[in-house]
């Protein structure tokens, strides 16, 4: 008997140990740069981007026209693959923009280099382009 109580005290522990370190690398992601999806349906698509500062949102393009909801703003650079400059969007907390679909063959990653988080919500229309 002792040796089942035993078996399970450290299988309990083990199972919390895991616990906590999925819990910790939640948060370490949770503090970098990310989407977190927000909705979607067959009309359109959105999520909330959260750029830190120095830590660009990878390579991506959108096929569709969307707006931009700022949270929290700040000046935005648009890097094209070597990550030079391509677009500056200066963007205030509290406004909307409204961005047009990208250039056909074109990717771009999204670059804070401030020193604070950059919030917005995107609203991105599925259904805008001719068929």
């Amino acid at each position: 008997m002792n040796r089942i109580w035993k078996f399970s005290g450290a299988a309990m522990v083990v199972g919390a140990v895991f616990a906590v370190g999925m819990a910790v690398g939640a948060q370490q992601q949770a503090s970098g740069t990310r989407r977190e999806p927000q909705f979607e349906n067959s009309e359109l698509k959105v999520w909330k981007s959260i750029i830190m500062p120095n830590q660009p949102l990878s390579l991506h393009r959108h096929e569709h026209g969307r707006a931009a909801v700022v949270l929290k703003g700040g000046s935005l650079d648009v890097v094209d693959a070597t990550g030079a400059t391509v677009d500056t969007y200066k963007w205030e907390t509290g406004k909307a923009y409204w961005l047009d679909a990208d250039k056909p063959g074109t990717q771009h990653g999204d670059m804070n280099r401030g020193k604070e988080p950059i919030e917005v919500v995107i609203v991105e229309l599925k259904n805008d382009q001719k068929k």
